[in-house]
């Protein structure tokens, strides 16, 4: 479950229950960088343009970027592979840069995650990165956290059902699942409202999994009849299996619209982040970023 819905929860539970250029002093230098930089925009040399604006202090450490991405969180990061991962290293390709990964264990909410690999850096002495990816592009996390500019949505993610035709041929409404067993991730928004939806109808068939991607192998082994999670972790484990189908689940405080996943970067750093939503729209419109997705049994879903 993404991070923005783990706060989600979390708060559901207490509602309900519940830079530009680094400052130079050589001015001999900063002139230098600054023709080389004009240059590139005459000439229209964007990968030049990139590498000027990277020596000039568009990153933390001239010619890296370093991309913060949330550990065990598969399909979009799991031991240093993933979407994500793949996605960092092709914008850090688009800037000329390297890529320096930065994987990280959720905190307990988004904000804290935002506060740690974004603006000021984690307690234990690791972080900020220069992006962090897989952040919620939402107005209410935007408005809570001015020290961040949260921009350039990846993908679109819901929360989905997924069931074995085999033991729920058909799917109406929410009680097409009673005296069915349904997994979830624990840590999920959509484990709170399953779990308490109609008066906690649901309760009993409910089967409580570590993650979403361990419910979804449950799934496939015989163990449950079906598995809200998220549409891209139902991609990657399910694909197109014919006998199990994805259905729209909707619950009075979960819009089946899902929410648009981006990237965040230090407010006062507008050069990196005007660098970044040019090569994520780069990414977009050759399609790298659709076969990205491909390569881990994920269809690219954009806003």
């Amino acid at each position: 479950m993404t991070r923005f819905f783990n706060s989600a929860a979390s708060q559901f539970m207490n509602d309900v229950v519940l830079r530009p250029f680094t400052h130079i002093r050589d001015t001999k230098t900063l002139a230098a960088r600054a023709l080389v930089t004009a240059a590139c925009i005459f000439s229209g040399s964007l990968p030049l343009l990139a590498q000027a604006q990277a020596n000039a202090g568009l990153t933390k450490a001239p010619g890296t970027l370093s991309v913060a991405i949330y550990t065990d969180f598969a399909p979009f990061s799991d031991h240093d592979k993933g979407i994500d991962v793949d996605v960092g290293a092709a914008l850090a390709a688009k800037l000329g840069l390297k890529l320096a990964l930065l994987p990280f264990p959720a905190g307990d909410d988004v904000n804290d995650d935002l506060r740690n690999m974004v603006w000021k850096g984690h307690y234990m002495g690791y972080g900020p990165a220069d992006v962090l990816l897989h952040v919620p592009v939402e107005p209410a996390l935007k408005a809570a956290n001015s020290n961040v500019t949260i921009f350039a949505p990846y993908y679109h993610e819901a929360v989905r059902l997924v069931r074995d035709t085999r033991k729920i041929p058909a799917y109406a409404n929410l009680d097409s699942l009673s005296g069915k067993k349904i997994g979830v991730d624990k840590a999920s928004v959509g484990a709170i409202l399953l779990i308490g939806a109609e008066d906690g109808k649901f309760r009993d068939d409910v089967k409580i999994f570590s993650s979403g991607i361990e419910a979804l192998e449950k799934l496939k082994a015989g163990e449950v009849d079906g598995v809200v999670a998220n549409r891209s972790e139902i991609a990657a484990i399910i694909g197109h299996d014919s006998n199990f189908a994805v259905e729209e689940i909707s619950f009075p405080r979960l819009s089946s619209r899902g929410w648009l996943i981006g990237m965040a970067v230090k407010k006062d750093n507008v050069a990196l982040t005007q660098a970044l939503q040019e090569a994520s729209d780069q990414l977009i419109a050759s399609g790298e970023m659709k076969k990205i997705f491909a390569q881990h049994g994920v269809d690219l879903v954009l806003p």
